[in-house]
């Protein structure tokens, strides 16, 4: 993790460098080497806060390029969308020193007095971290969050639910991802972590909002269609029947990821969007941008 973190750091502070006024990045280089020299929880939680004063809030510019170095250095870690704030306070924060027991310890008196944007800040820090496993319970705590920004901030673009959830944390997730509204594209890991007790939880989801007489997103259906049961099928069956144009091609890619016999034979009786499916003209994301 320590070459890691030096090529994390190294990557933050190129990205701050290149954008921040030659003052701004003077007074970031002072506080983190100030952070080094004397490692107190003072120090560093007093940096963190005068960052936004300090440096401002302007998007974090990056290009596919810096992207994919991003990525490169730590796998799954897409800072997409991020500000300079950000960028900065987790700058100062893995520049600390010390034991990971320690880190820990600061992470938790940081996001027990931090404002939302903070929190958004620090959970999306999560796969940067040292002694990755420590931080499960607060991840946790981000996903129950009322707030859909910081609950966003755990769930999308992030790879550490999908390598530190247990089953149950992460079924609970995608569950409220599609109960707050909140699309489940950007969820790191999607498809790899479906299983068949997510499955079902969301069939039961999706009978719930029918007898509401509500809408269901179509994105429900891309964990459903790999473990799909009958009853399962029977509920593609129903969309596939009587869905809106993007429903119905939820359905159809759901079951194109089913091996019962009885979805192959549902699939041939659209055999136009089948054969979207099956050329990749059809995918998630044009069914989202469809819904849309």
């Amino acid at each position: 993790m320590n070459d890691t973190k030096a090529t994390v750091t190294g990557l933050l502070h190129v990205w701050l460098e290149r954008q921040l006024p030659r003052p701004a990045i003077h007074w970031l280089d002072d506080k983190c080497a100030e952070v080094v020299r004397h490692p107190a929880d003072r120090t560093l939680f007093l940096a963190i806060s005068l960052v936004p004063r300090k440096l401002g809030k302007d998007d974090l510019s990056l290009d596919k390029t810096e992207l994919a170095a991003a990525t490169d250095a730590r796998a799954g870690w897409t800072p997409l969308d991020w500000s300079v704030d950000q960028a900065a306070r987790l700058l100062l924060l893995l520049c600390t020193d010390g034991p990971e027991t320690d880190f820990a310890r600061r992470l938790e008196q940081l996001c027990n007095t931090a404002d939302v944007g903070e929190l958004v800040t620090f959970y999306r820090g999560l796969p940067l971290y040292p002694g990755q496993s420590q931080y499960v319970r607060r991840a946790a705590e981000g996903v129950r969050s009322n707030m859909k920004a910081v609950f966003e901030a755990v769930a999308h673009h992030n790879p550490y639910p999908a390598e530190q959830f247990d089953e149950g944390a992460w079924n609970q997730m995608v569950l409220k991802a599609l109960f707050i509204g909140s699309p489940l594209q950007p969820i790191a890991g999607l498809d790899e972590r479906a299983n068949p007790a997510l499955m079902r939880m969301l069939c039961d989801y999706a009978h719930e909002r029918w007898a509401a007489g509500r809408n269901v997103s179509p994105e429900l259906w891309r964990c459903v269609g790999p473990y799909a049961d009958d009853v399962a099928i029977t509920d593609l069956e129903h969309v596939l029947k009587s869905g809106t144009a993007p429903e119905r091609e939820a359905a159809v890619l759901a079951l194109s990821t089913c091996s019962q016999p009885r979805a192959a034979v549902l699939l041939k009786s659209v055999p136009d969007l089948a054969a979207r499916a099956k050329s990749a003209g059809l995918n998630w994301a044009t069914v989202m941008r469809g819904s849309g």
